[in-house]
């Protein structure tokens, strides 16, 4: 350390004071018991009032305990000598004599040589060599046998060994003192260790070192951002591309075979260096639908972009297969929703826009009295294979099946008729979903269809897709929706795509069943396989056996590898505990709350939310779930009315405006220091350990997260501060099954209060005791099951 101090520049270590050092050393049991045996004797505990052995043994026990000597431990030491005391010693202040005795056995005096050096170094300006001195004061006494330092053999100082300088490190004086006789002594507790021995401390940085640190820190900034902005630009040329070539559109009489079943071959996906799916053949039937199911980060959206690029990079898909990919909301414009739908059937809108130029036309040349009756005729046969046509396509149609699709996604009439410019992100998506659901093309590809839909819509997509008539491919982590909705399960795990005949929960059960086979027969190869080499290890040199040994070779050569699918390590959600508080968290007394200029959302609403409630909220999208929130955090003051919150309680709300608000050039470990830069690295790691993310993960740019690895950083970051009432707006978003499954275990462990809004029964049924109702401007329990509350939507009550 002093070499690397002159390396450097820094001047040399600092003069360290000599001194006398006396050190601690442990008893043995017998010695320990020996000074018990002497204490009392000084206390008169002679002849006939002697103290048992055995009472000497059991204290000799107890006192040989270095942690309970400890002096923050001495509570608990007087509750365990008081009894024994009392009993021996009458009359006497207990308490007194605990404290006495165990300060008897807790140090042992060892006197040690000790040796200490002062260095001090002049050195001339003009670089000239420097001149040093150096002082020994030496003290010497007897030594313990121990070896200096309390016993603790090769770290303190003994004869003419010199004090250790540089880093202290504990684990070296544990394992040295474990080679040492374990039985004579106890191994001294990291808090004992760092009060007898001076650890050094390294010297201060130099303000050129600090500077030098500091660059490269900005270096590494600048580094991340600039990746982030090329990561988000390759995505918006990505979208770009996908806005400009994937406008859905009905395609008629396109040539070729009509498309039935799709045979892909050699599926590889891969991004940013990093392989998701590798040599793969997946085989997709027409009136079929097959749910994707995966971990997050395995690329399920990325092998969905990979299939809409269609025959150019996927081995399998003809020329004339249509593909849609709804990944994106529609782009605001002046046309109103059901134009926006229509729009999609080009060879209708070309028609129509024909069937319009030539009556007008028409309406013209009869009021002009030059008109000829051959151009008359000639428009007329036009304008019947207009009528031909448009009646061959069901042209007049459409706006009613149009009207309904988008009725179903929760668009009433008003609605329809406004522009999709007036509309949020949120509806946007609707309207491309719908789009998708009219143009009806040979391939479907959706992607998380449900999260933008409310209870309502999602019930009437169900119904709707359970009769759609082509190839339909949804990734979902709604565990209703693919029981309801998929024929088929196709699995993207370890880079392999399998699929499997049924709904999740077929396939939840086959999996399991198909991973205890394997298991099965690989343990029974591993036993044949060890029965057959310890035969060959017995008789290999056995000369009347060789043969019988050749052939076990021979066949220990043809035995198959069996592979065992690895499962899935398990996902964990711990919430910290937020402690006790008692009384109501939170109330709402006659609240009423309306936007400006808009109307009333709750009129007069009363309720309220203790230590152990567990609410869902549910209702149509604007009944106000996300605003009863909102007021409970106190983002938003009710216009009458009075919210009382306790003024002990921490209020936590996880929503997507919180995943969208993280810094993507951040790593998860990166991003939450600098939320709390108070917080050491250990102790966020284990934050962070407890939401999933693992280390790997920890220290990895979150653009390049899926969608669910970072909902489980916005969980770890709204958790740190211990809220007792957590506000979830639809929590399972973006997570896969079992993501969901171990946040519901999380919510069910966790000590506090918890509102969510969501529509996955899944979640609702299994973390939540009480279903409240938002409707009609008020907030009202529901008393029966989600299941029930279903049903009623669908009956239209």
């Amino acid at each position: 350390e002093r070499e690397r101090e002159r390396d450097l520049g820094l001047g040399l270590a600092r003069p360290v004071p000599s001194r006398h050092v006396s050190m601690v050393g442990v008893y043995s049991e017998s010695e320990v018991a020996a000074i018990v045996s002497s204490w009392f004797t000084s206390y008169g505990c002679v002849g006939a009032t002697q103290v048992d052995p055995a009472v000497v043994d059991y204290l000799a026990g107890i006192l040989t305990d270095q942690d309970l000597l400890m002096e923050e431990n001495k509570d608990e030491l007087v509750d365990v000598l008081e009894p024994i005391l009392e009993e021996a010693l009458p009359e006497q202040n207990i308490t007194k004599l605990c404290h006495e005795l165990a300060n008897k056995v807790r140090i042992k005096p060892t006197t040690t040589t000790t040796t200490r050096a002062t260095h001090s170094t002049s050195a001339t300006q003009d670089g000239a060599d420097g001149a040093s001195t150096a002082s020994m004061n030496t003290t010497t006494t007897s030594d313990n046998g121990f070896g200096g330092f309390g016993g603790i053999g090769g770290i303190g100082v003994g004869g003419d060994a010199p004090l250790r300088s540089g880093p202290f490190i504990i684990s070296e004086v544990v394992a040295k003192e474990g080679e040492g006789d374990a039985r004579n002594r106890t191994l001294l507790s990291s808090e004992q260790l760092i009060a007898q021995y001076r650890v050094p401390t390294l010297p201060d940085i130099s303000d050129k070192e600090k500077a030098k640190l500091q660059r490269r820190k900005q270096r590494q900034k600048e580094l991340a951002e600039k990746e982030l902005e090329q990561h988000r630009e390759a995505l918006r040329e990505m979208m770009k591309e996908a806005e400009s070539g994937n406008v859905p559109t009905i395609v008629r009489n396109q040539g070729g075979n009509p498309i039935v079943d799709l045979n892909l071959e050699s599926i590889s996906v891969d991004i940013a260096g990093k392989e998701l799916v590798n040599d793969s053949n997946l085989t997709l039937a027409r009136g079929r639908r097959y749910g994707l199911v995966g971990r997050n980060g395995t690329g399920k959206t990325t092998l969905l972009r990979h299939l809409c690029s269609g025959a150019e990079n996927v081995r399998g898909i003809p020329n004339n297969c249509q593909i849609l990919h709804v990944a994106q909301e529609v782009t605001g414009e002046n046309k109103t929703v059901l134009e926006s739908v229509l729009d999609c059937d080009i060879e209708r809108r070309e028609l129509l826009e024909k069937e319009a130029k030539i009556l007008k036309q028409s309406s013209a040349a009869a009021s002009d009295s030059g008109d000829k009756k051959g151009q008359g005729s000639d428009q007329e046969a036009l304008l019947e294979k207009i009528y031909e046509r448009l009646n061959e396509i069901d042209a007049h149609s459409a706006p009613a099946k149009a009207s309904k699709i988008l009725y179903g996604l929760s668009f009433d009439e008003e609605m329809q008729k406004r522009h999709t410019k007036t509309f949020s992100g949120g509806w946007r998506m609707r309207i491309a979903l719908a789009r998708a659901l009219f143009v009806q093309p040979d391939l479907l590809l959706l992607d998380e269809p449900t999260n933008h839909l409310d209870l309502h819509a999602v019930i009437w997509l169900e119904e709707y897709l359970l009769q759609w008539p082509t190839i339909l491919v949804v990734v979902s982590h709604s565990r209703g929706f693919l029981d309801y909705v998929c024929t088929d399960i196709v699995h993207l795990h370890s880079q392999k795509l399998v699929t499997y005949s049924g709904n999740y929960s077929n396939f939840e059960k086959t999996r399991a069943e198909r991973l205890r086979n394997e298991r099965k027969a690989a343990e029974s190869q591993d036993a044949k396989r060890k029965h057959i080499e310890e035969f060959i290890n017995k008789f290999r040199c056995n000369a009347k056996r060789a043969t019988l040994v050749q052939s076990r070779i021979k066949a220990l050569k043809r035995m198959a590898e069996i592979s065992v699918v690895a499962d899935d390590p398990e996902y964990i959600f711990t919430f910290p505990d937020p402690g006790e508080v008692s009384g109501s968290l939170l109330s709402f007394d006659e609240v009423s709350f309306g936007y400006k200029d808009g109307p009333a959302l709750f009129d007069k609403v009363s309720f309220g939310i203790d230590a152990d409630s567990r609410i869902a909220l549910v209702g149509a999208n604007g009944a106000g779930k996300t605003t009863l929130l909102k007021l409970m955090t106190g983002v938003l003051q009710c216009t009458s009315g009075y919210v009382n919150r306790s003024s002990h309680v921490r209020i936590a709300t996880f929503s997507q405006h919180h995943v969208d608000g993280l810094d993507l050039a951040l790593c998860p470990l990166e991003y939450l220091l600098k939320e709390f830069p108070n917080t050491s690295d250990e102790i966020m790691r284990g934050h962070l350990s407890s939401f999933g993310i693992p280390q790997e993960l920890q220290v990895q740019n979150m653009y390049k997260m899926s969608g669910g690895q970072k909902s489980r950083v916005a969980f770890a970051r709204i958790t740190f501060s211990k809220p007792h009432i957590l506000l979830l707006d639809e929590p399972s978003n973006h997570l896969d099954m079992d993501a969901v499954d171990a946040l519901i275990q999380g919510l069910n462990d966790f000590k506090g209060c918890v509102v969510l809004v969501s529509h996955d029964e899944h979640l609702i049924n299994a973390s939540a005791n009480e279903l409240w109702v938002c409707a009609g401007k008020t907030v009202k329990l529901y008393n029966d099951s989600f299941e029930a509350y279903k049903k009623s939507l669908s009956a239209g009550k």
